[in-house]
């Protein structure tokens, strides 16, 4: 474009036309015209698909950069890491090491002494991470504000601790944390619940899925955290109707709530919603145990659900898809995926919600007529036939 004219060319440099691009580059050769080309266009947000020179090469590049995405460069090593950063990065405000599994806590020590500004920190699949690191993050990453631990399985109460700041002589904590991700750390309690609940009290999205060590009596110190609006308890064992009791009863005002793969929830725990969580937008039950009496229970009470997942729950009969199409009339998208009991009478209704945009199938039994009947569906949302996975 820019060799079409003068015109074009500077068009093509202006910063209007760049604001908000992610360079996604693969750093394999040297390249003296790459870094001034990219701050020329004012881009400022930067991928590295493949990382076969120093990392030094791209902080030294790019003065200005505000985020820096590493998922996946296998090949980074705390001595790499160690070597880009030496000194303060004012502007840098999102890195993403996700997968980076030769990390440890020495590079957390250089990211908390130099990145201070940082707002959002990926650390997903960095398994060498332990809470040495988190205590280095809780000593100097003071205004981050997303933070993922995914599959961290070192971590433990004694870190979550310290992100909380419940060891201030050594740490002040990360107490502007709004996003946590805890997903498949293994090691976590209940105790690590009831130091989210003290101290990390503007928290609004929770990841706990997979954490099969808390239980029902943690989900008590989470009923009262008043910003949180997202809470993910996916595959979480040993919650019960008890745990969705405790944050029906306290003061939570959540928008989406996945407890999917809960074996012990059931029809029971949907009154409790409906009584005590009757705001959330977004609302996953799939392979729970619940029927069309505890639909019966909680839709007249949920007027605002825009996506229900049942996916898999298979008590659930057209009774409940007609209790679903009569009550929840916001409804853009609902999961039946494995609802082996409904028929073509049941999915007719759910079909006439006006606002529905997405309709996910499968493992459902229809006879022949009704397979050629399945064309005349309203052609105004898009039908899945993929599964529910547990991840």
């Amino acid at each position: 474009a820019a060799q079409v004219c003068t015109a074009w060319r500077d068009a093509a440099y202006h910063k209007s036309v760049w604001r908000g691009v992610e360079a996604k580059l693969h750093l394999r050769r040297a390249n003296p015209s790459l870094f001034p080309s990219l701050q020329a266009r004012g881009i400022r947000r930067v991928q590295i698909l493949s990382l076969r020179r120093s990392l030094s090469y791209v902080i030294q590049g790019m003065a200005n950069i505000e985020s820096l995405n590493l998922s996946g460069c296998y090949n980074l090593t705390d001595n790499g890491l160690g070597h880009a950063f030496v000194q303060e990065i004012g502007s840098l405000r999102a890195l993403n090491l996700s997968l980076c599994k030769q990390i440890t806590d020495s590079s957390l020590g250089r990211i908390a002494q130099y990145l201070k500004g940082l707002e959002v920190l990926e650390l997903g699949g960095c398994s060498n991470i332990t809470n040495t690191g988190l205590l280095l993050i809780a000593w100097g990453l003071q205004r981050l504000k997303s933070l993922n631990l995914r599959s961290c399985r070192h971590l433990s109460d004694v870190g979550i601790g310290h992100l909380a700041g419940m060891t201030r002589s050594a740490a002040e904590g990360c107490l502007g944390l709004e996003q946590l991700t805890l997903q498949d750390c293994q090691k976590l309690t209940d105790l690590s619940l009831k130091h989210i609940s003290r101290g990390l009290t503007g928290l609004r999205l929770l990841n706990l899925s997979f954490c099969g060590g808390i239980s029902d009596a943690g989900l008590l110190h989470l009923s009262h955290m008043g910003s949180l609006r997202s809470l993910n308890l996916r595959s979480c064992d040993n919650i019960s109707d008890t745990g969705i009791m405790h944050l029906a009863m306290g003061s939570l005002r959540l928008s989406g709530l996945d407890v999917s793969f809960c074996d012990k929830v059931g029809d029971q725990s949907l009154a409790y919603i409906a009584q005590g969580l009757d705001g959330l937008k977004s609302l996953s039950l799939c392979s729970c145990h619940i029927s069309d009496d505890g639909i019966n229970r909680m839709v007249r009470q949920m007027h605002g659900l825009r996506t229900l997942n049942i996916g898999q729950c298979v008590r659930i009969t057209d009774k409940g898809l007609e209790l679903i199409a009569e009550h929840l009339s916001q409804l853009t998208g609902i999961d039946l995926y494995g609802c082996t009991r409904i028929t073509k009478r049941g999915l007719e209704r759910i079909t006439q919600l006006p606002c529905l945009k997405v309709l996910n199938l499968g493992l459902w039994q229809m006879t022949d007529s009704e397979k050629e009947a399945r064309g005349d569906f309203s052609p105004l949302f898009t039908v899945r036939t993929r599964g529910s996975s547990r991840r």
